[in-house]
């Protein structure tokens, strides 16, 4: 049997079913050389980029040790970010859908406490959540870490560099020494190598190389001198390109905040993701980008951080990131899955020695290439294809994505090629419909029910 296949591991019947349903039909590498030691209870650090399957990976291992019939927090996954956190959680519920009763519970800020501990108290089997927020549940004595089994440590470089050394720390205390500790990273620096030598025992490593060299991405690299030249190179490119979705990294949130307000100035579909949204905002403008009703989005390393978006068309490197590995990890996110992608990059001079780092880790002799006319911001740019409507109803009303797709595609009703990705949270659901179908699609909604009852809707 191949050593690549799931039937190989030590899973459960239902578990390796399951996989099959979702369409993993064989693992990924850094999945074939770490789960073997992770159903063996060992600790493992794995480093790899985002796309490369670390949470299955780690999914795997702790549902493989989780007793639903004990309603104790047994596993516990630390993220840097609440989007990472959502994703890891979704994931989660999707390995275990073969397992009856696993109650998987997001714990982040910007959401309140109170329905937190609501839920925390009618018990969990497995907690994903930020050090912030669990560091916060853990001082109100409303989250218990006693029967914790298997701790994972989800973007552990990120979350060392946004500062929460001291509240992850103050978590392994809480735990119980005897566990299984797994530790994911996109990139291995010191900071990392400490941490693990103080929570983990004996760990193995597991690295899988990123593609810095990976021929479906093509690398561009634009010389420019000001901040104005780098915001009117990012024009011209994406009017000569008009992808259908690009990737815009910058350092800063007011750099965020002003390539925004620029390509929004010039007409593009853009939209900002940094630390400063709320909530709300953040997941409302990261869904639109992942369902293709806008096609630009800006953001720093941080907010960004785990995001998924399948067929990324671009990487833009606003500014270049802080040392080479970043930067392989930025662009990475592009060219997956046999798709082509593109990743342009601008610099300065004072970028020289970054550059030269550049080239030794992408096997490039990087030279300034030349930018479109300006003849091309003659014309507007293209609308994004897909329009998100809001319903004003969720899971708490018991709704369900099916719903939305049959009260769109009844009599009458727009057809089932129009209607893209549907997102449902506990009271607000999004849907994606195509441009053309935006009027019939509010028209159908508006006069017809969901799950019996008349619901709120408008576009995004």
């Amino acid at each position: 049997m191949s050593q690549t296949n799931f039937q190989a591991l030590a899973l459960s019947q239902g578990l390796i079913d399951n996989l099959a349903s979702l369409g993993y039909t064989s693992m990924t590498p850094i999945q074939a050389q770490s789960l073997p030691a992770i159903l063996a209870g060992k600790d493992v650090i794995a480093q790899g980029k985002t796309g490369s399957g670390k949470t299955a990976a780690f999914g795997l291992g702790l549902l493989s040790v989780i007793d639903p019939a004990k309603f104790t927090v047994q596993s516990l996954v630390l993220c840097p970010t609440r989007e990472l956190a959502d994703q890891v959680a979704t994931e989660l519920r999707r390995l275990a859908r073969s397992i009856p009763n696993i109650k998987v519970l997001t714990l982040c800020g910007g959401k309140p406490v109170g329905p937190q501990i609501t839920s925390l108290k009618k018990g969990v089997h497995i907690v994903v959540g930020t050090p912030g927020r669990i560091e916060d549940h853990l001082k109100r004595e409303s989250l218990e870490l006693n029967s914790v089994s298997t701790l994972v440590l989800d973007e552990a470089d990120r979350m060392l560099q946004m500062g929460f050394q001291e509240s992850i720390d103050a978590i392994v205390e809480c735990v119980p020494q005897q566990r299984q500790t797994l530790l994911l990273s996109a990139t291995y620096p010191p900071q990392i190598e400490a941490i693990a030598a103080r929570v983990m025992r004996d760990p193995e490593m597991v690295v899988v190389e990123a593609d810095a060299d990976d021929p479906s991405i093509e690398h561009s690299f634009f010389e420019v001198v000001s901040v104005q030249d780098r915001l009117h190179a990012l024009c011209l490119l994406l009017m000569q390109h008009q992808p259908e979705s690009a990737l815009v990294f910058c350092t800063t949130k007011q750099d965020v905040q002003d390539v925004t307000t620029r390509l929004h100035k010039k007409g593009f579909s853009v939209l900002a993701l940094h630390g400063d949204l709320d909530q709300r905002e953040r997941d409302q403008n990261l869904l639109r980008f992942a369902n293709r009703s806008v096609k630009i989005l800006v953001a720093t390393d941080v907010a960004a951080r785990g995001l998924d978006i399948d067929g990324l068309d671009v990487v833009v490197n606003f500014n270049l990131a802080r040392d080479a590995e970043v930067h392989v990890h930025r662009v990475g996110r592009t060219g997956r899955a046999g798709e082509s992608g593109l990743a342009w990059s601008f610099y300065s001079d004072a970028d020289k020695r970054r550059i030269v780092l550049l080239e030794e880790t992408l096997g490039l002799q990087i030279k300034p290439q030349s930018l479109p006319r300006n003849s091309v911001l003659d014309h507007q740019p293209a609308r994004a294809a897909m329009v998100t409507l809001l319903l004003e109803a969720g899971k708490k009303q018991k709704v369900r994505a099916g719903d939305i797709l049959g009260a769109l595609t009844g009599e009458g009703g727009v057809s089932g090629d129009s209607v893209g990705k549907i997102n449902i949270f506990e009271n607000r659901s999004f849907v994606a419909v195509q441009r053309q179908a935006v009027n019939a699609s509010l028209e159908k909604l508006k006069n017809g029910k969901l799950k019996g009852r008349k619901v709120r809707v408008r576009s995004l």
